[in-house]
């Protein structure tokens, strides 16, 4: 079968060249000197350094090439780019299957991913989101990963998680795309809080309890907008969470770490190199939550460091300073 990958970031190199060992796989990079460089160098020195690239891997900054041909387009650019990205690969080979890896709220619209796509295919689009708890240096290492592939079409979900499951990339089917976007997008919101109150020496019991209720939100927000609470119970949502406010390797947590030391968010995105999709999507996300009427402080804290000038310090007395209600 033949993949083709778009987005030559550290999460596209990773899910091509996982899934290069079984399928031809063509990875496409938007600047021609990022992809001489992963030519040359045989690695992403820029986004995963150290982790030598398949030599089966196709590589090319052509997106015509990487477009034609293809059984399966999976795009995996920031979320920034999937409008565009979608709208060409639709001129230039329509009908084509298409997944897409991109987590967050579109800026200035508050679209979930598949609403973009719909908008650029149409709702009978074959398409589905790939999402779950994985970080890219992980999976392109080989380490073992459980993910989802959501689609409203549940056989189209089941029959490319049979096509693209792995021995050590485990993929599971799932219908509820409106949950698993969800708990994929303000998963990162809730990283940077957690990073926040790890930065600032809070301890594990506060950033159990900021998970905890970080979960809760996620799923009152899933709920109003149609999707199921189960869902934020498994891969794209408890999953993802616990590894994205935990884990090292989280952008979206280094972020908030940042902030916690006084760093400015002009600096932290400067010294990061890397999109932490979070930042947006906190912005989007308490317009959101105000707009439907869920009740979301931890989003809206974060939304008020980021965006409208807050200190850490102050964010966090605030959250504390709120009345005592039922869990």
């Amino acid at each position: 079968m033949q993949i083709s990958v778009f987005g030559a970031g550290a999460w596209g190199t990773a899910l091509a060249q996982s899934f290069s060992d079984a399928h031809q796989v063509t990875l496409w990079g938007r600047d021609p000197a990022h992809v001489e460089e992963l030519r040359q160098d045989k690695e992403n020195r820029r986004y995963l350094p150290g982790l030598p690239l398949n030599p089966v891997l196709r590589l090319t900054s052509d997106f015509n090439e990487a477009a034609f041909g293809a059984d399966l387009h999976l795009v995996v650019t920031p979320l920034a780019g999937l409008r565009n990205t979608t709208r060409t690969l639709h001129r230039l080979q329509p009908g084509t299957p298409l997944i897409w890896a991109c987590k967050g709220l579109e800026a200035g619209s508050a679209r979930l991913p598949h609403e973009i796509v719909f908008e650029e295919l149409g709702a009978d689009a074959s398409c589905g989101v790939l999402t779950g708890p994985s970080f890219a240096a992980e999976v392109a290492r080989g380490l073992p990963a459980a993910v989802a592939i959501a689609s409203a079409d549940a056989d189209f979900a089941t029959q490319w998680v049979h096509n693209l499951h792995q021995p050590l990339l485990r993929l599971y089917a799932n219908t509820d795309v409106v949950g698993c976007e969800i708990g994929g997008a303000l998963k990162n919101v809730m990283a940077i809080a957690a990073g926040v109150s790890d930065g600032m020496g809070f301890g594990l019991n506060a950033r159990a309890a900021l998970i905890t209720r970080g979960l809760a939100e996620i799923a009152r927000l899933a709920d109003a907008l149609g999707g199921k609470p189960e869902t934020l119970m498994g891969l794209a949502g408890m999953g993802d969470l616990i590894l994205t406010c935990t884990g090292d390797l989280s952008r979206n947590r280094r972020v908030g770490l940042a902030l916690a030391q006084g760093k400015t968010l002009t600096d932290i995105l400067r010294d990061l190199g890397h999109v932490a999709e979070g930042v947006s999507t906190a912005r989007e996300v308490a317009a959101m939550a105000e707009r439907v009427g869920v009740d979301m402080p931890l989003c809206t804290a974060v939304n008020a460091l980021l965006h409208e000038g807050h200190v850490a310090r102050e964010v966090v007395e605030q959250l504390l300073a709120r009345d005592p209600k039922q869990e």
